[in-house]
């Protein structure tokens, strides 16, 4: 199944295309009000830990080790991606954040676990036998 996952910062205008609104940043954005924002969630636990967006903002780390241990991190927690993946099962999921260029954020990282979460829900899914044909007859 294709899932629609795109990104947003949280200063674009809403449009009602975007799907269900989930901002996904430890910090509340700088000069916006919840209201303005139509959310559907605010969900931090998906955001890279408080260490780790530190060191990634004062550059002690380059992206790549980013990456690398914002990966490590949602693999540590699988279950923080589970809200997500209903919105995205929903229909269209855009992921917001306050950052300049959501293209080199947590974002596209955060999609991709999404994604990968996703596809192996999917694949069991399609592999398991119906519990009994009885419950199928009508």
């Amino acid at each position: 199944m294709n899932y629609d996952i795109a990104f947003k910062r949280v200063y674009e205008p809403t449009d009602s295309a975007d799907g269900a609104r989930v901002l996904v940043d430890r910090l509340w954005p700088r000069g916006k009000r919840h209201e303005d924002l139509q959310l559907a969630e605010w969900y931090r636990d998906a955001s890279p830990s408080s260490a780790l967006r530190r060191a990634w903002h004062q550059n002690d780390i380059d992206e790549q080790r980013f990456t690398d241990n914002y990966r490590k991190e949602l693999q540590a927690h699988p279950e923080v991606l589970t809200p997500l993946m209903r919105h995205a099962r929903e229909g269209r999921l855009s992921l917001l954040t306050a950052t300049r260029n959501p293209d080199h954020s947590h974002l596209p990282v955060l999609r991709d676990a999404l994604l990968d979460h996703l596809a192996r829900e999917d694949e069991q899914a399609d592999g398991r036998e119906p519990s009994s044909p009885t419950c199928y007859e009508g």
